[in-house]
């Protein structure tokens, strides 16, 4: 499955009050507006239904975790069924667990998962078609949860192809390497090219991929992470007026959505708002 396909189905989970209370230990900027988080969040989950997506509502519990909201990260889902991650991160380590029963009841089978010592997390990687995974190696996502992740997908024809992060501000804030990049169309991404491995930048050249890139200063509000709903049609975080000008120059449709709370307070932008299930 590739990443920027008509998004048809995806699964997202709502904030919740009492997990939202543990802000500090996972180091959101601030206490968290739990009405307004709410509120936000339906907002974006109507966006995501007016774009044509069935959005599935996650419900097993992941306690005192406000991160669970970001639900791109505790899971990689192929054709073949979903692959249970593990975070480098250690208060999310009960979202795999979580997320695959409320994808299994959603229809999606299980096709493995990844153990210690392997870390591995979903900002860590996408699809650049469906034969093409790129993962970025930093302190989310190692070298053991890669070599289990390419055993897992070997019989599926997909390659995996890796990349080393940057250290930037280090262990204690989260770059994943969609932090820097996000897929718009086969031929299209939006990215921040400072950040980015040479290796990476290479093969994208090679795949004949261009780079709507983000100036620096849109950087730190997450002008790199937008969500395709559909080849050259994005969803995005209001409030960078520059990188949605270049979007548009590009052919982009781009619809914007208020997160405040869901997104700017945790650093979690459209992408992590979101495991798609289903595109095309």
């Amino acid at each position: 499955m590739n990443g920027f396909g008509r998004l048809r189905r995806v699964i997202v989970r709502q904030p919740r009050p009492e997990d939202l209370a543990a802000w500090r230990d996972y180091g959101w900027h601030r206490e968290p507006d739990p009405a307004e988080a709410s509120a936000e969040h339906d907002a974006f989950r109507d966006l995501l239904e007016a774009a044509g997506a069935d959005v599935v509502v996650a419900t097993a519990p992941t306690p005192g975790d406000p991160d669970a909201i970001y639900a791109y990260d505790p899971t990689l889902i192929t054709d073949a069924g979903v692959i249970a991650l593990r975070p480098g991160k250690p208060g999310r380590r009960a979202e795999p667990e979580a997320f695959v029963v409320d994808l299994g009841a959603a229809g999606v089978s299980s096709l493995g998962a990844i153990r210690p010592p392997g870390i591995a997390e979903g900002g860590d990687m996408f699809f650049l078609d469906d034969r093409t995974l790129l993962v970025g190696l930093g302190y989310r996502t190692n070298e053991a949860g890669v070599a289990q992740l390419r055993e897992l997908l070997d019989p599926l024809g997909i390659e995996v192809h890796t990349f080393d992060l940057p250290h930037l501000r280090g262990p204690a804030e989260c770059l994943h390497l969609m932090s820097f990049i996000s897929p718009l169309d086969a031929d299209l991404a939006v990215a921040f090219p400072p950040l980015m491995p040479v290796r990476l930048l290479d093969l994208l050249r090679e795949r004949g991929v261009e780079l709507v890139e983000v100036p620096e200063e849109e950087f730190p509000t997450m002008g790199p992470n937008v969500l395709a709903l559909g080849p050259r049609l994005a969803l995005a975080l209001d409030g960078n007026p520059e990188t949605r000008r270049r979007l548009e120059a590009h052919g982009v449709e781009v619809r914007v959505y208020q997160g405040e709370e869901i997104s700017r307070n945790g650093d979690g932008g459209p992408t992590c708002l979101t495991r798609p299930i289903t595109r095309g």
